[in-house]
């Protein structure tokens, strides 16, 4: 993604959850900083911070069993939850047909709100559409930007990855890379394809893209390995999330090559490791960022009818993060919001 920097549009949306609150409670124009401060300690609380009734947001994502990334998504959205009064609920599948069954389930059940990702568009086009239908309104998240619009989903949240890739394929040539291995952890997701591809694009060197087995780190791991090991031009190693960086460092080891691993995603281990030098650079979409807003928003719409995007995606990324900036980042990483 040149580096788009996100900020402004989280701060639209805690402004006009702000408004919101006011107006329930009735406040003049006079009452409206009291009316905030009200809102901000009930959230810091524990409670809701409006008196809307408890709706019922459901989130589907693609994520895999042990994926760190879509747990700080998860904080996000509870957070938002508690503020908003709403009840969510939360299920997962890596597998394009479960997920969807997983939407149905929910749609079954008549919940107020889904959230769902598209990594899979084609498995889930029929039952997104069919949510809509039902009336449900739906949000998309992390992946789907291409698809969201068209099958009839409210607005898209996350990063573009094409352009997320560009960012990628930029920094390397700012580091003098010329050639790069971009590592596809699941196959057939769009959006793992859509980075490497970006990358490409915009890197003067070449690059080639490397498929492994993402539901098995020690598969992930000799198979970086074994391409370093065969390939001692390799100057780069990109990895799609946080996890498998690490085993990256650990391949890059084993075969003795000088290639510097980066990755997409920021955790408390991807911050220690830039701070020491371990990777070079991270490419933070800001999870958090994406389930908060996606549950925020919902609440908005059936409250106030509000939509945000104006029919284009709501951008959480990218924001490449170095050694430099990983230090002021770290404490939330260890809290498990970045």
């Amino acid at each position: 993604m040149a580096t788009v920097r996100t900020g402004v549009r989280a701060t639209g949306a805690v402004l006009a959850v702000a408004l919101g609150a006011m107006a329930l409670a009735g406040c003049s124009s006079t009452g409206g900083k009291r009316a905030e401060d009200r809102a901000r300690d009930a959230a810091a609380q524990g409670r809701a911070a409006v008196n809307t009734p408890e709706w019922t947001v459901a989130m589907v994502t693609h994520s895999g069993d042990g994926d760190s990334f879509w747990d700080i998504v998860q904080e996000g959205a509870k957070q938002a939850a508690v503020k908003d009064n709403i009840k969510f609920l939360y299920a997962y599948s890596d597998e394009g047909q479960q997920q969807a069954q997983l939407v149905q389930s929910y749609i079954d059940k008549k919940v107020d709100g889904l959230i769902v990702t598209l990594a899979k568009p084609d498995a889930m086009k029929a039952v997104v559409e069919k949510a809509v239908k039902a009336g449900i309104p739906v949000i998309t998240v992390n992946s789907g930007t291409e698809e969201s619009k068209a099958y009839g989903a409210l607005t898209h949240i996350g990063q573009d990855e094409t352009i997320a890739g560009e960012a990628v394929g930029d920094e390397l040539d700012q580091r003098g890379k010329k050639k790069a291995l971009c590592v596809i952890h699941e196959q057939g997701n769009v959006g793992h394809e859509a980075r490497c591809a970006g990358a490409k694009k915009t890197f003067g060197g070449s690059l080639e893209n490397l498929y492994v087995d993402g539901t098995s780190m020690p598969d992930v791991q000799a198979s970086i390995e074994a391409k370093l090991q065969s390939d001692k031009s390799i100057d780069s190693v990109v990895t799609l999330g946080a996890p498998f960086a690490d085993a990256a460092v650990k391949a890059k080891a084993s075969a003795g090559s000088k290639a510097e691993i980066d990755t997409f995603d920021l955790n408390a281990k991807v911050a220690a490791a830039l701070k020491a030098g371990t990777l070079g650079f991270a490419v933070d979409q800001q999870p958090y960022l994406q389930g908060y807003e996606a549950v925020d928003l919902l609440w908005l719409y059936r409250y106030n009818a509000d939509v945000l995007g104006g029919g284009r995606p709501v951008l959480t990324g990218p924001q490449i993060i170095t050694g430099a900036e990983a230090g002021a980042l770290e404490k939330y990483t260890e809290r498990g919001t970045r």
